[in-house]
């Protein structure tokens, strides 16, 4: 399994984000993708890159946190977002990771790979842990900005879904939060 991380991304990034690459190649033996400049990730990475499985994919460009996502995508087409998520979809990657701008992330995901067939409108997942002992899984962290009450049942099914596939909880419990 390769997984592209976007090593642009992120307050600290690249140097806290290839560092975290690092640290996953050697503690988890997966292969890792970074992709950004080629030549400020060769000095940050260089010394690990044949015995870890770390390669580098290299973006010219990236996208800032406050830029337009759908402006910024097409903008930038060698965006360290679009070349990471180019990647999954050629089958050159199995997963891509970033810290940067989600609602580039989320549209460049949508327009090039695509929705689960079924599925009326993708969402943002991620966990908040609270304690370690009950885990919380919060979906649609701010994706979507007009839902309707079937997409709040998707995104219900959905994290019903992945919390007992990836958790191993058979009957999460599941709950809505409402901002306003």
């Amino acid at each position: 399994m390769i997984i592209a991380v976007d090593a642009t991304g992120g307050e600290y990034a690249p140097h806290e984000v290839v560092k975290g690459a690092i640290k996953a190649a050697q503690e988890h033996k997966v292969e890792i993708a970074l992709v950004g400049r080629r030549d400020i990730l060769y000095v940050l990475a260089g010394r690990h890159l044949g015995k870890l499985g770390i390669t580098i994919i290299d973006a010219s460009q990236a996208i800032g946190p406050n830029e337009s996502p759908l402006e910024a995508i097409r903008s930038k087409p060698d965006s360290s977002i679009m070349v990471g998520i180019n990647l999954v979809r050629d089958g050159r990657a199995s997963a891509f990771v970033s810290a940067g701008n989600s609602g580039a992330v989320f549209t460049a995901a949508l327009l090039n790979l695509g929705k689960i067939k079924g599925v009326p409108r993708p969402a943002i997942g991620s966990f908040i842990n609270i304690t370690p002992l009950t885990p919380i899984f919060l979906i649609d962290a701010g994706a979507n900005v007009d839902c309707r009450p079937e997409h709040l049942v998707w995104f219900a099914n959905l994290g019903n879904l992945y919390v007992s596939q990836i958790l191993g909880i058979s009957s999460p419990r599941i709950g809505l939060l409402s901002n306003g």
